[in-house]
């Protein structure tokens, strides 16, 4: 985006300040207004923003689904799945934007996944898909990292629910300041090279039918997170890379990967 629609009205927290904070931020020109000056972005330490439970949709991705279909039809389940598969990322892992994700001793390099974040604005219960983005205040950057694993359905908890697994931000930008949601997009940088372009065409169902199919069964909260990912082509990364990914309208959330102090790898 160029010129004004890289401005933004956003919801985000700073590091040190117990609320949120309403105010403006040029992402790609880099600077924020807070305390009424303008001023880097980078000159502030951050937090991540206010966040209820945060949960990411498994199997979305046309590109992972297409690379497991048959491993799925396989025993013990012999079917694919019916209805979305969920998994949890607990509190433990939220991180912010700038701050370092350890990669634990004994593990070599983490799968950095973009995702767009649905931030829910109020009570979600058996909503309907075209309905379905009335109950979002706004869409986030989620970087879903996790150590490269194989399951399909067992919960991969070692395996994505380590601390600051889960890079959030920087901040919330309200849905009506913002491109649509079909029209959002996400390039992954790994030390300041492009490694990874990629959509919302690549969904096999759109977040609006997520968001669905989900609340049909459970209640999301204000300020919960519905997240989806692109894992089928996420860069490896290892300690001493930086990860940052930009979604056009929304800002950039980068973060630098350290070895666990006293760590090793494999």
């Amino acid at each position: 985006m160029e010129g004004r629609e890289a401005i933004v009205n956003v919801r985000l927290r700073l590091a040190g300040r117990r609320h949120s904070i309403e105010t403006e931020v040029d992402w790609r020109g880099g600077t924020v207004t807070l305390d009424r000056r303008t001023s880097r972005i980078d000159e502030w330490e951050w937090d991540a923003p206010e966040v209820g439970a945060v949960y990411g949709v498994a199997l979305n991705d046309r590109r992972e689904w297409e690379a497991m279909a048959e491993a799925m039809t396989a025993p013990p389940y012999r079917k694919q799945p019916e209805g979305p598969v969920l998994y949890m990322k607990p509190a433990n892992t939220i991180n912010a934007h700038r701050k370092p994700v350890v990669l634990p001793s004994g593990v070599n390099r983490l799968r950095a996944a973009p995702a767009i974040g649905l931030v829910i604005g109020r009570t979600a219960a058996r909503v309907r898909p075209e309905g379905a983005l009335d109950v979002v205040f706004g869409y986030t950057i989620v970087n879903d990292l996790s150590i490269p694993h194989e399951q399909l359905y067992r919960p991969a908890v070692k395996e994505q629910a380590r601390d600051g697994f889960t890079p959030i931000g920087p901040w919330v930008v309200p849905k009506e300041e913002t491109v649509p949601l079909s029209s959002l997009a996400a390039r992954v940088y790994v030390n300041g090279r492009l490694v990874q372009c990629v959509d919302l065409r690549r969904f096999r169902r759109p977040p609006e039918q997520w968001l669905a199919d989900v609340t049909e069964f459970m209640t999301l909260e204000q300020g919960d997170v519905l997240f989806f990912s692109w894992p089928a082509d996420a860069p490896l990364v290892s300690a001493g890379d930086v990860v940052r990914i930009e979604m056009e309208g929304i800002g950039a959330l980068e973060n630098p990967i350290v070895a666990e102090e006293g760590g090793e790898g494999e």
